[in-house]
């Protein structure tokens, strides 16, 4: 179980037009990520999924909150004792083609990892081979092809899936999944999302899906719980289907809006709806975070900021003095 509580981080701008200042990446999130469970964070670019996902694998640090990893607080541990925890906790890149050394081959990408294990292991370095060839044919992958290319030589999906198997080399127990198939060939997205739920499946790993696209959040996540995140707040999460088919927050309605419809093959949602003006980094703090864009803004709104409230007793939240319920998905013809 991986637990955070109030995280908040800040970064400063380098200046520019804006001047020099500072940025507030995430605003108090609290999240939970369950054994083998799947979270999806949704939301726009820019609104702190990629800040979470890197304080979740260890490459960025937080301001303020609690961390809990299996009951581990990591904000009361030193640096060198957080490192095996987060050892557990690997990060998939959005980018297949940055994230390999493109001078070392995949062998050579697989090699430096397992044989750290094997040493902390006490393994013979006969299993360094037999791991590798083990991982790459988790992630559907033929070593004998695989395993002497370079970067270059691999399709964008086949990089994607060494990336994952990389991941793998450290048994982890949780996997971070930052934008995973939003650069890759859309007809090979659908066998990424398929690993990452089969892994799920099979090794119990936890997935932590990060992403704009709600449709890839609902694929992997079926059965999880979806955050939708507004710049660095958390604004409306519950189960991801539930949240999917009655949004009560008008963020989130404009996301689902937002959706493409299969003319022909679906009705768009009634109460389709969209942001009265684009996502600016000027807007006020003050008040709602999004009452500058909110097509329902009230005077309250722009007043007082909204904190996370239940709708009922499902475990669905929102953040909003208004919420509604309102038809904005696209359903079937017929």
């Amino acid at each position: 179980m991986i637990e955070g509580s109030g995280i908040e981080k800040s970064f400063r701008s380098r200046g520019g037009v804006l001047g020099a200042r500072r940025v507030q990446a995430l605003r108090g999130v609290d999240f939970a990520i369950p054994k083998g469970g799947a979270v999806s964070f949704i939301g726009e670019s820019g609104c702190g999924k990629t800040t979470l996902g890197r304080i979740l694998a260890g490459l960025e640090t937080f301001d303020a909150g609690r961390l809990v990893v299996d009951g581990e607080d990591l904000s009361a541990l030193k640096p060198k004792r957080r490192e095996p925890v987060f050892r557990r906790i690997q990060l998939i890149h959005q980018d297949p083609y940055s994230a390999l050394n493109p001078t070392a081959t995949v062998e050579m990408t697989l090699r430096d990892p397992l044989s750290l294990r094997a040493r902390q292991t006490d393994r013979p370095h006969s299993w360094v081979s037999s791991r590798a060839t083990e991982v790459l044919e988790m992630v559907g992958l033929d070593p004998g092809y695989v395993l002497p290319r370079y970067p270059h030589q691999l399709s964008g999906g086949m990089r994607q899936r060494v990336v994952i198997a990389r991941a793998l080399t450290v048994d982890p127990e949780a996997l971070v999944a930052d934008e995973a198939v939003s650069m890759i060939d859309v007809s090979l997205r659908l066998g990424i999302l398929d690993l990452l739920r089969r892994l799920r499946s099979e090794l119990g790993v936890s997935i932590l899906f990060i992403t704009h696209d709600v449709a890839t959040a609902r694929y992997v996540g079926a059965d999880g719980e979806l955050y939708v995140i507004y710049r660095g707040q958390i604004i409306e999460h519950g189960a991801t289907d539930k949240v999917i088919a009655n949004p009560v927050h008008p963020y989130t309605q404009c996301l689902l809006s937002a959706i493409p419809v299969m003319h022909g093959l679906e009705e768009p949602g009634v109460d389709r709806l969209e942001p009265t003006e684009p996502l600016s980094e000027l807007q006020a703090e003050g008040g709602c975070l999004f009452a500058s864009r909110c097509p329902f803004v009230a005077e309250r709104c722009r007043a007082e900021r909204p904190q996370l409230m239940p709708v009922g007793d499902s475990g669905h939240e929102h953040a909003c003095f208004f919420p509604e319920v309102r038809r904005v998905v696209a359903t079937p013809i017929g």
